[in-house]
């Protein structure tokens, strides 16, 4: 329901074929500033590495981070579904050479693979989910780059918190909620309604597929803006404050509180898109989500692409690691 994020150029067609999105321009990745450190244990004793000579420091590094998604366990924990998102401040010539420069160490270890993505970005996902309630360590090495050793090292260390999975099944009108792998919660809900053809698309059916929720608003203005409705007049035209909104993708889908409709949920689909819960259980989703959680879609027609939001978990093992440089 609202205007089309800023994104990769590839994404436009995607997210131009949206389902309900807000009004104001999400942020998805955004992050802390880069923690310009030395490699920490993932213990909480933290141990610099050895400062680097006057001679070296003094040359301009040829590559740095400009980002790291998502933050550091000071301030978010994330979901079991999280990617680890480094975007450089310029082009990456090498990439071979400064993938293996790149280091993951979890408490619990899962093996895991880098995609790159563009020229400056690179995505780091693994085969099977994270261990939940453990922590993550990511090091970028950069100061081992030939011609690099102006640049400083990098980590972050990122919390898992509890491993939420919901399942969503539009057949069925009902969300599953579990846990650490135990159900917490059935909502009732309402998905697209489906009916709008768009460039051979149905943008009003709910994509089906493995989501990660991106944010959170308690309140989302979202409108018809996306449709190219923006009079008042027009019968298709809306505007509206929504509660309790978690983004699952770029293209605008959302599991949010119902507004009104009520009569809809546990019984039929009727949003533009978006996953509709009753008030009490759009607000308990909110609360336990993290940037980072599994949300599974089935029951429709329209696959979710791989490439709107964090859909990473689209791709199968093998087709994940074909975008490595090693």
């Amino acid at each position: 329901m609202n205007r089309v994020p800023r994104m990769l150029p590839a994404l436009v067609a995607l997210v131009t074929a949206t389902a309900c999105a807000a009004e104001s321009v999400p942020v998805p990745q955004a992050a802390a500033p880069v923690v310009k450190a030395a490699a920490v244990k993932i213990s909480a004793t933290e141990t610099p590495q050895p400062t680097q000579t006057p001679s070296a420091t003094a040359k301009k590094p040829k590559l740095g981070i400009a980002d790291i998604t998502p933050m550091g366990e000071k301030t978010e924990k994330v979901g079991v579904g999280f990617p680890i998102i480094v975007t450089f401040d310029r082009d990456v010539k090498d990439r071979a050479a400064v993938e293996a420069l790149l280091e993951v160490k979890a408490e619990r270890q899962v093996e895991g693979a880098w995609r790159w993505v563009s020229e400056r970005k690179v995505i780091y996902r693994t085969k099977t989910y994270w261990k939940p309630h453990q922590k993550v360590l990511f090091t970028a090495r950069l100061s081992q780059l030939p011609g690099n050793t102006a640049a400083k090292d990098v980590s972050r260390r990122f919390a898992v918190g509890t491993s939420n999975i919901s399942v969503v099944d539009t057949r069925k009108h009902q969300m599953k909620v579990y846990r650490d792998g135990k159900i917490a919660k059935k909502i009732p809900i309402s998905a697209g309604k489906g009916g709008l053809m768009k460039n051979g698309v149905d943008v009003y059916l709910t994509t089906s597929g493995v989501h990660l929720t991106m944010g959170k608003k308690a309140v989302e203005t979202m409108t018809s803006g996306w449709l190219g409705v923006t009079d008042p007049k027009d019968p298709r035209y809306y505007k509206e404050e929504i509660p309790w909104a978690v983004r699952i993708s770029d293209s605008g889908e959302y599991v949010h509180q119902s507004a009104g409709y009520y009569q809809y949920l546990g019984r039929s689909n009727q949003s533009h898109g978006c996953v509709r819960a009753t008030p009490a259980g759009a607000k308990w989703f909110y609360t336990i989500a993290q940037r980072g959680d599994v949300v599974k879609i089935t029951g429709t027609k329209r696959k979710l692409d791989w490439r709107n939001g964090w859909s990473y978990w689209q791709l199968n093992w093998t087709q994940w690691k074909k975008g490595s440089a090693l």
